[in-house]
Formats: structure tokens, sequence, C-alpha cells
């Protein structure tokens, strides 16, 4: 175990708790389909590179009717960055210790006409405090009314949170970071993204406020357009441009994305890490 500070521990918590809402959501969902998958957990711990305890977390996992594969991971880890790695993160140029505590979901859905979806919300100590995160809808076929609904359900959490949440800009940093430059094509249909949200001494109620917010925005929107969507007939061309546009989210989440490359810097559970790539894609 690493010790924590108060906010540490309360972020902590929230992540946690988080995660067994969302799980139970998407259990549920399968329920309504007379499928009884479940998440299956696998606690992982950490060695920091310095061989003390870093920490570590729990992978959950669960493979359904409707849900063809989904991640929901939550982790709290903390230590040292190595080498110039630390110079690429907020606040730890001159100081390379860390703590890190956060939750991360994937979704990979068996019905072409229910869109993907990745979710992340995060904190982080170096010399500074913050929280990042956000949510992106990522459907194969898209639907203007998902699109919509997804949006609203995130700018409605930005309004309440002004001026902390801004949605203008948070709106348009998804844009710009889910976006595939080698394909020159967006990943998805946007929603928000955001990062250093200063977090020290009196901005920490607010920030953290706005942050669970984003968690509270994602588990009511999201089990609504997967129910929406989930009994409509598809055919083998559909499901083959679903794994088509699958094959492009994995070589956005192993080139660009920035999750991937802090938890294979930091020592974390690769199968926990990796848990964003789908069951199944093709490149073609």
């Amino acid at each position: 175990m690493i010790d924590l500070d108060s906010g540490q521990q309360a972020a902590r918590g929230w992540f946690e708790s988080l995660r067994d809402r969302i799980c139970a959501a998407f259990e549920a969902i399968e329920r309504d389909v007379g499928s009884t998958a479940a998440f299956e957990y696998t606690p992982w711990a950490r060695v920091d590179a310095s061989g003390e305890e870093g920490g570590g977390g729990m992978r959950g996992v669960m493979k359904g009717r409707v849900f063809e594969k989904v991640g929901v991971n939550v982790s709290t880890v903390g230590g040292a960055f190595e080498g110039e790695f630390a110079r690429t993160i907020h606040g730890a140029g001159d100081d390379p210790r860390f703590f890190a505590t956060g939750i991360s979901l994937v979704a990979h859905m068996a019905n072409p006409h229910v869109p993907a979806v990745h979710m992340n919300t995060r904190f982080l100590v170096t010399t500074k405090r913050w929280f990042g995160g956000g949510a992106d809808l990522n459907p194969p076929i898209p639907y203007a009314e998902d699109t919509a609904d997804f949006h609203a359900a995130f700018k409605a959490a930005c309004d309440d949170h002004a001026p902390v949440g801004d949605y203008p800009r948070f709106s348009q940093w998804a844009e710009d970071y889910f976006f595939i430059p080698h394909r020159q094509v967006a990943r998805g249909v946007g929603g928000i993204f955001y990062d250093h949200l200063e977090a020290a001494d009196d901005a920490f109620d607010p920030a953290f406020a706005f942050t669970r917010a984003v968690g509270e925005a994602f588990l009511a929107i999201y089990p609504q357009i997967v129910r929406r969507r989930l009994g409509l007939p598809f055919t083998e061309a559909e499901e083959r441009q679903m794994l088509a546009w699958r094959g492009r989210y994995a070589e956005f989440n192993l080139v660009y994305d920035r999750g991937t490359l802090f938890g294979l810097k930091t020592g974390g559970n690769i199968d926990a890490i990796l848990m964003s790539l789908p069951p199944r894609a093709v490149w073609e």
C-alpha cells in the first residue's frame, strides 16, 4: 500500500464507487437480453523502479451478448518516473515523484449500431495537483440522435460547473485529441477531454466536483444509447464495417494514446493497459 492524503483518498474512493455503479449498469443491460454475463475482476500490484511497493489496481472485464468486450479498470499508483519520461509529465520535470489514481473504461459492442465508448477520469500529483479525463463516443455507424444526446449530457455537466467546466474548450480538445493523424480521420464523434485541471488548495473541491459530474453524465447517458440501439438488426457488411473501424481504433490507442504510454512507462499491468484493444478487428 502507499500512503494517501485526504484528497487522494477521496479521489480513489470516488473512482472505485463509480466503477461499481457502471459495472452494475452494464450487467443490467446484459440481463435485459437474457444474458448471465458478468464482470471478472483481477487485482494487480505494482513494484516501483526503486523496488518499493508502488500501488496497484483492479482490472474488470466482461464479455456478453451486448458488450462483446468491456473493460473497467481502476488503479492507484505512486513512485517516481524513470529517466526523461518525467519531463513529459506536468510538474515532474525537476522532481520525478508522482501519485495517480483513476478509472478507465472502454466498451466494444457486439452490434455495429451500438456505439463503442471510452471514458477516463484521473487525479495526478507531482509538484502539481490536477484532474483530467473525459469521454468520447465511437460509433461504427453514427446516429445524429446519439451524438447529440451524448454531447448534451456532457455540456450540461460542464455548464453546471462553470467556469471549471468549459464545454466549448473541452469539446474542441476532444476533437483535436481523438484524431488519427496518419489516417486523417476522427476516431469517433467526439465528446469532451480535459487535462491539468488545477486541484491544489482551494481549487481541489471545484475540480473534483466537476470530475464527479463527468462520471455521472457518462453513467446517465451511455446506457440509454445502448438500449436504444441494441435490438437493431445488422448485416454482414455492417459487421465488417465495424471490424474495419475497430482496426483504426486500435491504431490510435497503440500509437497516440497518452494513457497507454503512461501505463507502460510506469510499470502498470499490461493486460489492464491493453484492455482497450478490441476482441476482433480487420485491416483492409
